[in-house]
């Protein structure tokens, strides 16, 4: 079993920033591949971002405004957020995948319980 928390969602004006983290407890966190995941009221889950077991490999919905980064020796995972806009509002989920670094929810063994993130325009 792999534990995931999450935490640093809040409110924020678009245009602003926020980072989140994804703790990581249970078994060795480098054996996973991380991804961040966020669903908005009413709509499906969506992927946002993955990253390799090393690190060393990321993958994004979208380039450009969000960053993914991993701290093995801190079983964190992080996601910083940047220019946000109001239609970036979501709870985000952080999880993780032993296989692969992949975009497909379904492919995620263990998930957090979710931060959300509201952003005022």
């Amino acid at each position: 079993q792999v534990q995931l928390v999450e935490s640093g969602g809040g409110l924020v004006q678009a245009g602003g920033s926020l980072r989140l983290s994804c703790a990581a407890s249970g078994r060795t966190f480098s054996d996973y591949a991380m991804g961040w995941f966020r669903q908005a009221p009413g709509k499906e889950r969506e992927f946002v971002a993955a990253i390799s077991r090393s690190g060393g490999s990321t993958y994004y919905a979208d380039s450009g405004r969000f960053t993914i980064s991993r701290d093995n020796a801190k079983n964190t995972v992080y996601l910083q957020m940047n220019s946000l806009k109001p239609e970036d509002t979501a709870v985000y989920y952080c999880a993780a995948n032993r296989v692969i670094m992949t975009s497909r929810a379904r492919d995620y063994d263990y998930w957090g319980q979710g931060t959300q993130v509201t952003v005022n325009s």
